[in-house]
């Protein structure tokens, strides 16, 4: 899609010209990725919405410094979405150069370059930091982004053209979240699953070739705050996680199969996690977490406690075992089967988020953006190497933090600080 007119030919050629990486010695000598093994990363928290990378053959321990920077790019403008890599792309939000409108931006993987940017919207402006929060979705030839004010978009993924557009705002009578719209959606089948938060239409199911309404579901009891919405099978079900309850919604139809309370406050932003049967779910402000065992149409709760209150950083499953950070309790791991803390690491790093690849933790503190490679293991907190974010954003606001999570996709480690996008060679080759 064609930049609009009202942006002046200035800031569209400083933007061309700011695309860019570092300086020669980081840039990535070798080529493309593409002859590499490794995984995409198409959406939020990776294929299977998990925060479980397929990588192999990377590095088990880091030299001192970290890994090898191969490009920064400098000019992502405001925002805390995170990326989606397919092949030698990158989708990520951001803002233009006046901070005026959010932009979806397409990158090279192999260069950090921009290859294409299409507004979305006016700019969400917010206390904790403006632009937008969501990771985009790539699916076939198309990706899908939501903004922080709720318009969701559809573009080409190859070319960068607008597709359709949807205001959930608007379109829906979307009732946008105080710290804006952060939901990353779900796309299954031919449907894009998103949720406007209204009160007959808290969740809907649109068509994802023209954005045509399929179902809408206002059967929910609470705001449908930030999380966002996973699927599993045995039965089909969406689980939808808000500021009171965790809902599971048939897709064919958008009706409520089963609900669960659940004490939220304030702000309920974990991705569930779902295995074999068992849904866990946490959030932080002294919330706690959950285990729901799911039995055809029927939920039932397992245990709730305090031992996981996860504020946003996330949480993955591995071998029976819950990782993430804990508010007051430190990186933590419990046993997901009855809640309890195998260990706690409260001194090594400080609250941050995390994602998983090749036997390895990466884990990402907010406050100073140090990045420690860990152990996964139930064994106890293992440190295998660690380095700082440098440079760090001088535009972020005074009361937001380092909150993108980590992405590991074709032997690349992503991070992410407002307008800078950093990408590290993490193979072990």
């Amino acid at each position: 899609m064609r930049m609009k007119n009202r942006w002046s030919l200035g800031l569209i050629l400083g933007l061309l010209v700011c695309t860019a990486v570092a300086c020669g010695a980081d840039r990535d000598r070798r080529g493309s990725t593409s002859g590499r093994s490794g995984s995409d990363w198409p959406q939020w928290r990776g294929p299977a919405r998990d925060d479980i990378s397929a990588e192999s053959g990377l590095l088990q321990k880091w030299p001192e410094g970290g890994p090898r920077r191969l490009w920064l790019v400098r000019n992502l403008g405001k925002g805390y979405g995170g990326p989606a890599v397919v092949g030698n792309r990158l989708y990520i939000m951001g803002t233009s150069p006046d901070y005026e409108t959010e932009w979806l931006f397409c990158l090279d993987t192999r260069t950090g370059k921009t290859k294409w940017t299409v507004p979305i919207g006016k700019v969400l402006r917010n206390g904790w930091g403006d632009g937008p929060r969501a990771t985009p979705t790539v699916d076939g030839d198309r990706v899908y982004a939501l903004g922080g004010q709720g318009v969701l978009i559809c573009v080409d993924a190859t070319r960068g053209r607008l597709i359709w557009k949807k205001d959930l705002v608007k379109d829906f009578g979307g009732r946008r979240p105080n710290w804006g719209y952060t939901e990353s959606v779900l796309v299954d089948g031919d449907r894009v699953i998103c949720s406007p938060g209204a009160p007959d239409a808290a969740v809907v199911a649109l068509d994802k070739r023209t954005g045509r309404t399929i179902w809408k579901c206002g059967d929910m009891e609470s705001q449908v705050h930030y999380s966002s919405i996973i699927r599993f099978e045995s039965p089909p079900t969406y689980v939808k996680l808000t500021v009171s309850e965790v809902v599971g919604i048939n897709p064919e139809n958008g009706e409520v199969r089963w609900r669960v309370d659940f004490p939220g406050r304030t702000a309920v932003i974990p991705t569930p996690v779902y295995d074999n049967g068992r849904l866990f779910i946490t959030a932080g402000y002294g919330v706690g977490c959950k285990l729901i065992r799911l039995d055809g149409g029927k939920a039932e709760e397992v245990y709730f406690n305090k031992n996981m209150k996860n504020h946003h950083g996330g949480v993955l499953l591995l071998d029976g075992h819950i990782y993430g950070y804990s508010d007051g309790g430190g990186w933590t791991c419990l046993k997901m089967d009855d809640g309890e803390v195998v260990w706690n690491e409260r001194k090594a790093l400080a609250k941050g988020a995390v994602t998983y690849a090749d036997g390895r933790l990466y884990c990402l503190g907010e406050r100073k953006g140090t990045v420690v490679l860990a152990g996964a293991t139930p064994e106890g907190w293992q440190e295998f190497g660690r380095f700082e974010l440098e440079p760090k954003s001088k535009i972020r606001s005074p009361r937001g933090r380092i909150w993108t999570h980590p992405v590991v996709s074709h032997g690349r480690l992503y991070l992410r600080d407002q307008e800078y996008l950093y990408c590290y060679d993490v193979a072990a080759d």
